[in-house]
């Protein structure tokens, strides 16, 4: 017996026909039939049974208990007369001698109905979060991510790495987005900050003489929202090890990961290892994007040359260049192009331009005319055939490029063979540059992650800080993991010698004392002499996401916020007392428009 019942709403076969039972669950459904007879749907967490009251008093008894309340039904199972094949438990029915109420449910109408919640309002399914919960399709994803979080650990500790817990108050460090700041109560006008990831300690623990360590760890970043993207918090499969290379790191992803998506995936086919790898600077040519999805057959071009003096304004212009994504076995119609040519300038923030070979060869619609007094050299350079559609972008080449890309990504779902969709395509993206210059500053930034070891070391800052070599062209020992269009994970070899990694921050001119005021527990402790590591965190929540085959990574967490960052069922952020406030030696200054 398994506490107030003797079997769950999943559990009862044909062969417990004849058995009482006790039962507990929601009230899901009643359907009557007449005055003395009723089928009522009882649900819980693994299933449902079918309870058929066959008495005018258990029918009125069931009458006055209100949808989605808990209750506890007594009874004799019987094999159905009328079987459900749909369900488990569909062979067999309860017929009730005793009906209690557990937990009433005191409204008459629910904010929405619960098998068909994913079609409600997010912002109720999200106030009403616990409901939302009840729907057996969106509790499977939290039932998978338990289950893939569990799979991940046992993965990791059969790898030999160890799962140590890092802390979650700690100091505000630059990594690129903005932290979570905590008020000190003890230590007025200071702040800990939220971890926007374990990054310092774990490389800390490398340092401590740890080899291989692990956590499932919860990250905090005050960023916005998007489809693969919570904001607040979430969670990554972080590790790290001693004594490794980038081939280290990238064996055990290519041995943990596979089985598991193959295992919970929606999809049974996913790369083998090892995956491909593609040049950061490559894989903006070539797919427009540093997280391209390898499932599209579409690429990008250069073909600045080609037209290059064609009379089309957009082409000229001073240090634009052109990029072309040719589109063959094309047999879409022209509202289906301006559609998906609006989708992508939505997207982009910039216009597409197109012309397209018909079934006679002959080249027609968007720019076709001016394309046609240099169509012999376009068809031989591009390789064109009859009914083809070249999309074509224009401008700066970081546009350029993300037009493309965009162009890519839509074309390649939305014409028809040219995505292989059911399969886990992953790729590895690196050599990234070392720096870049920002967008608002116009100066030198790191590019992606400050701790990243530069290629070359110190020999190759130097000749930047010489001016024998341009400083955007050291690349650094870093790596993303990417899933059919979606960045799993960011990793790197780590900067772990104090003098490469003052030169590497001077070139973004902070010195020596800005790094020691910076990071002080990690300079000093590479001091006492460090070891080669290197690590990578690949995202759990969008692991689940892809393994879902969600489209929404708040579809797979618990209690996910909205796009506004948001906790709307704990209505959270919200006030808090002016007592709290001076307790912390905090005052509010509101801005001037409130």
């Amino acid at each position: 017996m398994m506490q107030s019942r003797t079997h769950t709403c999943g559990q009862l076969r044909i062969t417990d026909a004849g058995e009482k039972v006790r039962i507990c669950g929601w009230l899901e459904n009643m359907r009557e039939v007449g005055a003395n007879l009723a089928f009522i749907v009882v649900r819980d967490f693994y299933g449902t049974t079918q309870v058929t009251a066959e008495t005018e008093e258990m029918v009125k008894v069931f009458k006055e208990i209100t949808k989605e309340s808990t209750i506890a039904v007594e009874g004799v199972v019987r094999e159905r007369s009328s079987k459900n094949t749909k369900i488990a438990t569909g062979d067999i029915e309860v017929v009730p001698e005793k009906v209690e109420v557990l937990g009433k449910c005191r409204y008459n109408e629910l904010p929405f109905e619960i098998n068909h919640s994913r079609e409600a309002d997010e912002s109720f399914r999200l106030k009403y979060r616990y409901l939302d919960l009840r729907n057996p399709e969106v509790k499977n994803n939290i039932i998978m991510r338990s289950k893939v979080v569990a799979a991940l650990r046992k993965s990791m500790t059969d790898h030999g790495f160890m799962e140590i817990t890092t802390p979650i108050l700690t100091a505000s460090s630059p990594e690129g987005a903005r932290d979570y700041l905590v008020p000190a109560r003890k230590h007025p006008g200071q702040f800990y900050a939220l971890p926007q990831a374990p990054q310092q300690f774990k490389q800390l623990l490398m340092v401590s003489g740890i080899d291989r360590y692990f956590q499932i760890a919860p990250c905090f970043r005050d960023e916005d929202a998007r489809g693969d993207r919570s904001p607040g918090e979430f969670y990554q499969l972080d590790m790290e090890m001693a004594f490794a290379s980038q081939e280290d790191v990238f064996a055990i992803c290519e041995d943990v990961l596979p089985p598991i998506f193959a295992e919970y995936g929606k999809y049974d086919r996913a790369s083998e290892a090892p995956f491909k790898r593609i040049p950061y600077l490559t894989a903006l040519e070539t797919y427009g994007s540093d997280k391209p999805d390898l499932r599209i057959d579409l690429t990008a071009c250069d073909v600045t040359g080609l037209f290059k003096g064609a009379g089309f304004g957009p082409f000229d212009e001073e240090g634009a260049e052109v990029k072309a994504v040719v589109i063959d076995n094309f047999h879409e119609s022209r509202k289906f192009i301006d559609k998906n040519c609006e989708a992508i300038e939505v997207v982009a923030g910039a216009k597409p331009y197109w012309f397209r070979v018909d079934e006679n060869g002959e080249i027609v619609g968007g720019i076709s005319k001016f394309v046609k007094p240099i169509q012999e050299e376009v068809v031989k350079t591009l390789g064109l055939e009859k009914d083809t559609l070249v999309v074509l972008s224009a401008g700066k080449k970081t546009l350029a490029q993300k037009v493309a890309g965009v162009a890519i990504k839509t074309l390649g779902a939305a014409v028809p063979g040219h995505m292989d969709k059911e399969q886990y395509s992953f790729c590895w993206i690196v050599d990234f540059p070392m720096y870049e210059l920002g967008e608002e500053s116009g100066e030198l930034e790191f590019c992606h992650n400050p701790f990243s070891m530069p290629k070359g070391g110190l020999e190759t800052l130097l000749k930047a800080e010489k001016g024998e070599i341009d400083p955007l062209s050291i690349m650094a020992d870093q790596y993303d993991l990417v899933c059919n269009g979606v960045e799993l994970s960011s990793g790197a070899v780590r900067n772990h010698d104090p003098e490469i990694m003052v030169k590497a921050f001077e070139m973004v001119r902070l010195g020596e004392d800005d790094v020691k005021a910076k990071f002080p527990a990690m300079y000093n402790a590479f001091c006492y002499g460090a070891p080669p590591h290197a690590g990578i965190a690949p995202g759990v929540d969008r692991m689940v996401m892809l393994l879902a085959g969600e489209d929404s990574i708040r579809e797979i967490i618990p209690f996910p916020m909205n796009k506004n960052a948001q906790d709307i069922m704990m209505s959270a952020p919200g006030n808090v007392t002016q007592a709290q406030l001076d307790e912390l030696h905090i005052a509010v200054v509101k801005p001037e428009d409130e």
